[in-house]
């Protein structure tokens, strides 16, 4: 007699393929929220500095100036507010003030009461005619010259120790005063030392290039650098910003609250925040995004509609204007307006279309066509977003007279 022989159980547990297949989108997700994660942290760990920045170390950065004054016993404080710079004045102080062409004419008028009180030396790079006459009265800015290196032909005893410097730029005159000139490009002085009360002197500097860090081991650039700013105890390496608040002041002052009262509401908030749940927010979000474009649903081609009525320019304009306005969209308005301005200078200055927004081949351009050093260019054309609407307005300002002195030029 013969017996069945019972047939084998059917297994129900998935095999190896399938486990692969069904968790291999969810594995790639993490994948790439974990290289993402990465790479959110490296770009974070940087930190990127401007123009004459005493903590940069790119080529148009001063952090070798600054490491040199250190190393003498120099004491280096970076200042960023008008406060912060105007506070730190003092007879042992030197005030080097990077941008005043950015500085607002109240703000112009607070920093020269404070440093004419003070008989500490303060160095301006580079001001401009209406700067001067704010910052320095009765001295005039001429025309812009290139910078090469000049011979000192002055008796200043800095600048006949430095000897031979990389300086040009603005040029400046002080008639009727007996102020030191030094460094005369094409019969003009690019550097003036004025006595003020006391021990106190200002310094006008018609180029900041002897102080970057690509050209201070050219010339006597570095023997320079080190008398000027190392002739007090302390130094005040003031930065100007668009976002200073005192810069937004219809008076120059700051209505008696500090620049961590007036925006410390939202920082303060911030900073309640673990670092950890800010990352883990952002990449939250991140996978959301990912997994909406895994799942959605490919689109067709764009169609061009036409309208049924004709908008007129400015209609279009004050409406987009408003929808920037209630999205406090000021990093996309500030764009815009770079970016139409960059495009009307590129035309006037000759340069192309194509490269009105490269700023290696625009910014040299329109240097050539102002009294506006590189750096301040650079934050104008090419700087952050404004902090808020009111910085938004100067903005817009600064490009309209830069346009205006293109223009004219």
């Amino acid at each position: 007699m013969t017996t069945a022989t019972a047939p084998s159980p059917t297994s129900t547990a998935p095999t190896p393929h399938q486990v692969w297949k069904h968790a291999r989108g969810l594995l790639i997700a993490l994948l790439i929220l974990m290289i993402a994660g990465i790479t959110f942290a490296a770009v974070r760990s940087g930190t990127n500095y401007g123009h004459l920045d005493p903590r940069s170390p790119d080529p148009k950065g001063s952090r070798a100036a600054a490491e040199l004054l250190k190393d003498r016993g120099v004491s280096v404080t970076v200042a960023t507010t008008l406060d912060e710079a105007t506070t730190a004045v003092g007879p042992d102080t030197t005030l080097l003030v990077t941008g005043p062409n950015l500085l607002t004419p109240s703000q112009q008028h607070r920093l020269h009461e404070a440093t004419t009180a003070s008989t500490g030396r303060t160095l301006l790079i580079a001001p401009g005619p209406a700067a001067v006459s704010r910052l320095a009265p009765g001295v005039r800015a001429e025309p812009h010259h290139p910078v090469s290196a000049i011979p000192p032909s002055c008796a200043l005893p800095a600048a006949r120790s430095a000897g031979t410097a990389d300086m040009g730029g603005i040029r400046y005159t002080a008639p009727g005063s007996t102020a030191t000139a030094c460094y005369p490009s094409d019969g003009t002085p690019s550097l003036l030392v004025r006595k003020e009360r006391g021990d106190g002197d200002t310094v006008l500097l018609g180029s900041p290039d002897f102080l970057h860090n690509e050209r201070l081991d050219q010339q006597g650039n570095a023997s320079l650098a080190l008398q000027l700013l190392g002739s007090r105890a302390h130094l005040v390496w003031y930065l100007p910003s668009l976002t200073d608040p005192s810069a937004t002041s219809d008076d120059g002052t700051d209505d008696g609250r500090t620049g961590e009262e007036t925006s410390g509401d939202e920082s303060d908030f911030l900073d309640l925040i673990a670092s950890g749940w800010l990352w883990g927010t952002l990449q939250l979000a991140l996978a959301a995004v990912l997994a909406a474009i895994w799942r959605s649903r490919r689109l067709g081609p764009l169609v061009t509609e036409r309208l049924p009525v004709a908008i007129r320019a400015s209609e279009s304009a004050e409406g987009r204007a408003g929808l920037y306005r209630k999205a406090n969209a000021r990093d996309r308005a500030a764009a815009s307006l770079r970016a139409a301005a960059r495009t009307r200078i590129a035309r006037l200055t000759g340069v192309t279309a194509r490269e009105a927004h490269t700023s290696h081949v625009l910014l040299p351009a329109v240097a050539a066509r102002t009294t506006t050093t590189d750096g301040e260019l650079s934050i104008l054309l090419f700087g952050p977003a404004p902090a808020d609407d009111a910085a938004l307005v100067l903005l817009a300002d600064h490009l309209d007279a830069l346009e205006r002195e293109v223009r004219t030029s």
